[in-house]
């Protein structure tokens, strides 16, 4: 099921798939691991200057998306690497992921815990 929170939206079954495979005790740091992880993307990401830069971020970003639960921003990273496949830098997912990541990431810190306790 999805959430949606403001202009947000976390897959919720997915952060508690991911919690059940490494368990409770690794969950919190492995989704900070993530956050950190992310920031360095979406650090290359707008640093890239060069459609194949451009395409290695959204391809990073796309993984740890999806591994997140985040499906909007996966697709999002997914049209920019296509984009970038033509040869062609993607200025509006580059934007619309640099904007939107940092919002769901949020979220998703704000969120699992009752997520998980959800389904307890």
């Amino acid at each position: 099921m999805r959430q949606y929170r403001g202009n947000t939206v976390i897959d919720w079954a997915r952060v508690r798939e991911l919690y059940e495979e490494i368990g409770a005790d690794a969950f919190e740091e492995v989704l900070d691991l993530f956050c950190e992880e992310v920031a360095e993307g979406l650090i290359s990401l707008e640093a890239a200057t060069t459609p194949a830069d451009q395409s290695a971020a959204f391809h990073f970003l796309k993984g740890a998306a999806l591994n997140l639960g985040i499906d909007d921003i996966s697709r999002q990273c997914a049209q920019g690497e296509a984009t970038n496949a033509t040869g062609t830098l993607d200025a509006a997912a580059c934007a619309d992921v640099l904007a939107g990541f940092p919002l769901r990431m949020d979220a998703l810190q704000d969120g699992w815990r009752a997520a998980v306790q959800a389904e307890a």
